[in-house]
């Protein structure tokens, strides 16, 4: 009986030993599994960490809106393309990236560029001629004559002073990118296509693309034009994210105000949208203060204005100038003249929210 005892004892004592290597080995199984939920944490937090990083790479844009029924008040197609050519270099001095020219269509849904239609005739549209003028006058000299293609319209452009922006280089000029055409041979030894970027004879790139097509190459920094080493074609936007250089701007049509907002090329949409009129509000610029924005958009009326175009825009009926934005800004007080031109209250407009866009672009 005793030795049943004691085994009954030993097996006593065996048991919570048992249980606690048992336990230990359950530990470490739940330990195994947290590591690999933290690691599939780690794992995701460091996705959205790049995906931040990435956000916070991508430079603010700022963007301007404007009516093409400005061309329809002009007396002659050579004061209609000094106008047009005043709106380019406004532009092209401040800065913005993104020009949208609208018509005044109530319920159209085709923002189709009327630019790309056939037909060589001057019986266009005011924004088609607008638009027409600032895509010739943002590329470069050295690549019109293979893009644009002869039209009357352009009959007086010869006449503007150039924008002489960054990215309109001269023949001597090296510079760590260059806007280009491709053309229809290939460079025999990569088999790349050959690229006219305005050089004393044209770059092989790291692709093969159909000819007439306007690509921005990277050049490098060495002064190599040497056929044989492929070019990278990168992104219109690079120069401007990766070099801080202003590469010019985009052009887009849209059939009325609400299509500028509702088709915006960038993600996200506008995140801030200032309006321009006599009727907003008065305040110093200094004493303006704008969101961290991504994408701002600064809208000019028409003849009559703003507040015409959201009354004649059927997705805008009932709505008053000040619900549509963000902001709506008279940025020229006590003028002396009963009516400011389209043309002249960009450069107002534009001057006057220097300081307070500057405020915004310099946390970036």
């Amino acid at each position: 009986m005793g030795k049943k005892k004691k085994r009954g004892e030993s097996e006593a004592e065996w048991e919570p030993l048992n249980i606690e290597r048992n336990k230990e080995q359950n530990d470490v199984h739940l330990g195994n599994g947290d590591s690999q939920e933290q690691k599939k944490k780690k794992k995701k937090k460091s996705k959205e960490m790049v995906k931040e990083e990435n956000v916070l790479k991508e430079k603010p844009t700022v963007s301007i809106a404007l009516a093409g029924s400005i061309i329809d008040n002009t007396q002659s197609l050579e004061l209609a393309t000094r106008l047009a050519g005043q709106i380019a270099r406004a532009s092209t001095i401040f800065r913005i990236d993104e020009v949208v020219v609208f018509d005044n269509i109530g319920s159209s849904v085709d923002s189709s560029d009327p630019t790309l239609e056939d037909g060589s005739n001057d019986d266009e549209s005011g924004a088609a001629f607008l638009l027409r003028i600032l895509k010739y006058m943002e590329t470069p000299q050295y690549l019109r004559k293979s893009l644009f293609p002869m039209h009357n319209n352009l009959r007086y452009v010869g006449s503007l002073p150039p924008l002489d922006a960054p990215h309109h280089l001269r023949k001597h000029e090296w510079a760590p990118y260059r806007e280009g055409v491709t053309l229809k041979d290939r460079n025999l030894t990569s088999g790349g296509t050959l690229v006219d970027v305005g050089l004393s004879k044209p770059v092989a790139i790291d692709q093969v693309s159909g000819p007439g097509i306007r690509v921005t190459v990277s050049m490098g920094a060495e002064r190599s034009l040497d056929a044989d080493i492929p070019h990278q074609v990168v992104s219109s936007s690079t120069p401007r994210e990766d070099a801080g250089m202003y590469w010019g701007y985009k052009v887009r049509y849209a059939p009325n105000i609400s299509s500028v907002f509702k088709n915006c090329l960038y993600k996200g949409g506008y995140d801030h949208v200032i309006g321009t009129s006599e009727h907003g509000i008065v305040m110093k610029s200094s004493d303006l203060t704008l969101p961290s924005f991504r994408h701002l958009l600064i809208a000019f009326g028409g003849l009559a204005g703003l507040e015409e175009c959201i009354e004649e825009d059927n997705n805008l009926k009932g709505k008053s100038a000040k619900e549509v934005f963000d902001l709506y800004l008279n940025t020229c007080p006590h003028q002396g003249s009963r009516t400011i031109r389209t043309e002249e209250a960009i450069f107002i407009s534009l001057q006057y929210l220097q300081e307070p866009i500057n405020s915004v672009l310099q946390k970036f």
